[in-house]
């Protein structure tokens, strides 16, 4: 393996983590390369072990065995979990007292791709700004030398002991389907589903990176399908499908209805309310207002924050909030779990619920505020474009007097809906999502922002 600097493509830093095409942006000796500047740079913030875990990408051990030589060599010793999920990664550090590691998955992309998500120390996950320090530090190419000491370590059995601590059933019998899609999760969902009083059944189970049955993103519903029409076959409670490492869900009722994870979060909240101390939760701009709605409703205080699983996480956590999450399906628990994503657990939570009531999926979601919107909509355009693209946006948004938040892109609230326009983190899109109180809003919202974003995107 050799050092890759001057013809590392800096595209692969991204706004949570480092990701990118196998073996073009992706290979050996950029992960040694990458194994080598993320030794050296911890050495300098006076860390010295790190945990490494994979996921079940082709793709994955390569990058994972010269992603640890490269740390190695910097003398920093390397703790190898071997194939897991990334919320096993997460929990290892906890147990292990260590945050110091990186996890290599490409989540739910293609599966041509892989990626590494990666936390310097104890402020979670690295995002923006860290990020683009640590790119820098990477071409620059400065970087120390030395022995380090590997070490293997099997986080499996802490794991499912965790579930069994925070988890209690009540006396009715849940009959649910797991979609697993072919991702990380296989190696694990099944017995870990099957310790607890619930009737499973399992769709595509085995572990397969070619995703064959469908792609790895359980938010994005026409990959439900298969998932829908079983849980009705079947008779079932409810479906639950998984992403490729294990740290999303998406879920669909009695009746094959996908539940978006707004309202997801709604029954979540409706339950714990009047069990946390703290009544604050955290959502992100992409949400529906039926989840702003219910939270004030219930007295309790929203909290409108940025896209992106390394900041929604850590607002959750640095602010000691019961619970907060994101409609692409990441959801932190910080009552009774340790404030990671884990879509295994967020599914045994709903699936707890369901098992002390005699009330269906459906009925947990009466009374709420129903609106019209859009899925999230994806429109390509490249890495060194689409945040002049937004930005432009933004500009008009404000140039027209628009009630404008720029947390995260521009999002812009009228009295009857709004309209969010961003810049994808994970690829070379600009996304968007609109939601009104009647159709016919909501079609003007569109074709307003939609217009706009294909004038600047040329």
């Amino acid at each position: 393996m050799k050092l890759v600097n001057d013809s590392l493509n800096k595209y692969i830093f991204r706004g949570y983590d480092i990701r990118g095409v196998y073996p073009n942006d992706l290979n050996a000796d950029v992960a040694y390369t990458i194994g080598k500047s993320f030794g050296t740079y911890v050495k300098n913030l006076g860390h010295f072990t790190a945990v490494v875990g994979r996921d079940n990408r082709y793709s994955s051990d390569e990058l994972a065995d010269a992603l640890i030589k490269g740390i190695l060599d910097t003398g920093v010793n390397v703790i190898d979990l071997g194939l897991c999920t990334t919320p096993m990664y997460y929990y290892a550090c906890i147990k292990l007292d260590n945050p110091t590691g990186i996890m290599v998955t490409a989540s739910h992309n293609p599966k041509d791709d892989n990626g590494f998500k990666f936390a310097f120390d104890s402020r979670g996950n690295a995002r923006g700004k860290m990020i683009e320090e640590f790119r820098d530090f990477t071409i620059k190419g400065e970087f120390d030398s030395g022995n380090g000491i590997l070490a293997s370590y099997n986080i499996r059995n802490e794991y499912l002991d965790l579930f069994k601590k925070s988890l209690e059933f009540g006396d009715r019998r849940i009959k649910v389907v797991i979609d697993l899609g072919n991702g990380t999760t296989s190696c694990i969902a099944k017995e870990l589903y099957n310790m607890f009083p619930i009737d499973v059944e399992v769709l595509f189970g085995d572990s397969d990176p070619t995703f064959p049955n469908h792609h790895p993103d359980p938010c994005v519903e026409k990959n439900l399908d298969a998932l829908k029409k079983k849980v009705i076959e079947t008779h079932a409670d409810l479906g639950i499908g998984f992403d490729g490492d294990g740290d999303r869900l998406g879920v669909v009722d009695e009746n094959g209805k996908y539940i978006p994870t707004d309202k997801y979060m709604i029954i979540i909240i409706r339950d714990i309310i009047d069990k946390v101390e703290k009544k604050e939760f955290l959502y992100d701009v992409k949400c529906s207002k039926s989840l702003s709605d219910e939270i004030e409703r219930l007295g309790a205080k929203g909290i409108c924050y940025r896209t992106g699983n390394s900041y929604t996480k850590a607002k959750v956590k640095d602010d000691n909030l019961p619970f907060g999450g994101e409609l692409s399906g990441h959801v932190y628990f910080n009552d009774r779990w340790p404030c990671f994503d884990s879509g295994l657990y967020a599914g045994l939570r709903l699936i707890e619920i369901l098992s002390k009531t005699n009330k269906k999926v459906s009925d947990l979601l009466s009374g709420i505020n129903n609106y019209y919107s859009t899925e999230e909509l994806k429109f390509s355009s490249s890495d060194d474009k689409k945040f002049g693209v937004v930005e432009k946006i933004k500009e008009y948004a404000l140039s027209k007097k628009y009630n404008v938040l720029d947390i995260d892109g521009v999002r812009v609230t009228f009295d009857y809906g709004w309209a969010l326009v961003r810049c994808s983190n994970t690829g070379p899109n600009i996304t968007a999502r609109f939601e009104a109180n009647s159709e016919e809003k909501l079609k003007e919202l569109q074709e307003e922002f939609i217009n706009l974003i294909n004038k600047y995107n040329i």
